[in-house]
């Protein structure tokens, strides 16, 4: 089942908080702003290859030596780039450059998790060390993470397919349950105590963070997270909200609807008629993507005539065979194949005899063409899909290796998320047909049960997608405190998704920690505003194609002219701010969710109609 993806594309900065490894430095700031920013980014680059093979080595053979190695890359990187940032401070009022200054900011705001740099050297190292320790440890511990159901141990996959797959409300709450006790984290007793639970290793993390953040000039990790998006963080957090209220209306409609058919499948003692839906029901660990339960929630006679699963296995497709596909979509935009590095160093098959982090993710390792994928990559649609989004970010990549190293990145980090979920929306049945995985495209009428099943992807994410950085940012800003970790969490679930668990959580529950991204603290808010850009990019490139048709029906598979547009905007990096990018591609500056909105039109109207009567809302 698919997990919501992380990109390594910015190893020179967001990878360095915890996952690389410092070089010596001079030990006399330079006054010439040029001449430091020289310094800084061969610094970055000569380190960050070993930072990304370290993190690498990490991911693919999962071992207390890997974990102590990754540990020990982290604390360095953490102290090579907070040296930095606060080298920057020698330049503050000094008359710079765009690019200059736009540099200077990255190095004070790119850091995930800062440590602070007071004390003395003996003293920064310990706490650079204890930093890097806790986050290895909670990454750890969610890579090993494993329950025991009917005598087996499953892992993440084989409890996900549970969830997936299986209709017995105690079987997916068993599971739903299990899971997040890895979350809980390690308590075997070691020196005679036991180790910390993966909450406490929270929240000293936040401490350690914040008191980082502030000796950088923020007021705390929230502040500087918000920082990196061009403007100041107070109205990023007030184009969020613009965002979410564009598209809530769409999300209610549909959560009215889903929580009607559970309600028909389960009864009132499992799935109530009105209030929250029970968020083991919904097909996803995270009740993020409800696409496991497209048969549940399918409008009548709207079959489009193939199972692109049972598509794929027919065909004989293996995981191979899925790259290649994907690969030849953006070749087919007239972008070069892929290294052949790529297809010897990738992991795409989970391994039989190591530990391994399956989810899936993309890898720039040496910040030009060394370009990797790591996926336990399963023969379905959904990792079909998949496939396509994460080679966005290698093609990504290596269309801005030419910049400068602070620059190559994404515009935003949603950017970066939303190039391969763009391509990802041409997976349609016209795309299909031309690969000849199928023989003719559904006709119109099969169009409500396409949008039905892609709305449980997109639109169902939009509100969890902006809940996990929601949730942090109460943490950092210390209004929510570690004894309300998890009430928060789900207060913000109630709120925005319309979930509930499905039974009263224990007292030491983290259920924030169940989550990939919160102990990897890879920051999620670029995932929410994929979705948002993915469809602006999506309307703008159908437009150059000249498609008059429903936005839902577009493909732009073998469009070149399209595709050099395409480019040029990967090429600019992160050297402009990211409006300036976004007009590149679609004329316009401003993040917008009516085109996500358009684009599901016809089904919003469908579900309108079918929720008459019914008390919407939770």
């Amino acid at each position: 089942m698919r997990q919501f993806l992380l990109s390594s594309a910015a190893i020179g900065m967001a990878l360095l908080a915890g996952c690389n490894n410092a070089t010596t430095t001079a030990s006399k700031t330079e006054s010439d702003p040029a001449a430091f920013l020289a310094r800084a980014e061969k610094e970055l680059s000569d380190y960050s290859d070993y930072a990304a093979r370290t993190a690498w080595v990490n991911a693919n053979f999962i071992t207390d030596d890997t974990d102590w190695l990754n540990s020990r890359a982290g604390s360095e990187g953490t102290q090579l780039t907070v040296r930095l940032a606060n080298e920057t401070k020698a330049f503050e009022g000094a008359k710079l450059t765009p690019d200059q200054e736009r540099k200077m900011l990255f190095l004070r705001a790119g850091i995930v998790m800062p440590a602070p740099s007071t004390g003395t050297p003996e003293e920064q190292k310990q706490i650079a060390d204890e930093l890097a320790d806790v986050t290895t440890r909670m990454a750890s511990t969610y890579g090993k993470g494993k329950y025991t159901v009917d005598g087996k141990e499953l892992n993440l996959e084989e409890l996900s397919n549970i969830i997936g797959d299986v209709r017995d409300p105690k079987k997916l709450q068993q599971a739903w349950e299990g899971w997040r006790t890895v979350s809980i984290g390690p308590q075997d007793p070691a020196e005679g105590k036991p180790s910390p639970t993966m909450a406490e290793d929270y929240a000293r993390m936040v401490d350690i963070g914040n008191a980082g953040a502030k000796e950088l000039g923020f007021k705390d990790i929230a502040d500087m997270w918000l920082s990196n998006y061009d403007m100041p963080s107070a109205d990023m957090e007030a184009t969020v909200e613009k965002l979410w209220t564009q598209v809530d209306p769409l999300y209610k409609e549909l959560h009215c609807y889903v929580r009607g058919r559970l309600n028909t499948k389960y009864g009132d003692a499992v799935q109530a008629k009105t209030g929250p839906i029970r968020a083991d029901l919904l097909g996803n660990m995270w009740a993020q993507d409800w696409t496991n339960i497209y048969p549940l929630a399918a409008p009548p006679a709207s079959d489009p005539g193939y199972d692109l699963t049972k598509v794929l296995v027919a065909r004989k497709f293996d995981a191979v065979k899925m790259v290649k596909t994907g690969e030849g979509f953006y070749t087919s935009l007239g972008l070069q194949p892929l290294p052949a590095t790529f297809w010897e160093r990738s992991l795409i098959t989970r391994p039989r005899d190591r530990e391994v982090q399956c989810h899936a993710s993309a890898w720039d390792i040496d910040n030009l063409d060394d370009l990797r994928i790591k996926m336990c990559t399963q023969i379905n649609q959904e990792d079909f899909q998949t496939v396509h989004h994460e080679l966005g970010h290698n093609f990504y990549q290596r269309a801005y290796n030419k910049q400068d190293f602070l620059f190559r990145n994404g515009a935003n980090d949603g950017f970066h998320e939303a190039i391969g979920d763009f391509i990802a929306l041409s997976v349609t049945p016209e795309y299909l047909k031309q690969l000849d995985l199928i023989s003719k495209v559904p006709p119109a009428s099969a169009d409500t049960g396409l949008l039905m099943n892609r709305a449980l992807e997109k639109v169902s994410f939009l509100p969890f997608g902006l809940m996990v950085d929601k949730w942090r940012w109460q943490v950092f800003r210390g209004e929510t405190t570690p004894a309300d970790y998890n009430k928060a969490w789900w207060d913000l679930a109630l709120k925005y998704q319309g979930i509930a668990p499905p039974s009263q959580r224990p007292a030491d529950a983290f259920d924030p920690g169940a989550k990939y991204h919160i102990p990897a603290n890879t920051p999620y808010l670029r995932y929410f505003l994929s979705f948002i850009l993915q469809f602006q990019f999506q309307k703008a490139a159908c437009e150059q194609a000249g498609w008059t048709g429903p936005l839902h029906r577009c493909s732009i598979y073998g469009n070149k002219d399209v595709g050099a547009k395409f480019n040029a905007m990967m090429e600019m990096g992160a050297s402009k701010p990211w409006p300036d990018a976004l007009e590149a591609f679609t004329g316009t500056r401003e993040i917008d969710g009516t085109a996500l909105v358009e684009y599901f039109a016809p089904l919003q109207t469908w579900l309108k109609e079918q929720n008459k009567g019914q008390s919407c809302g939770w």
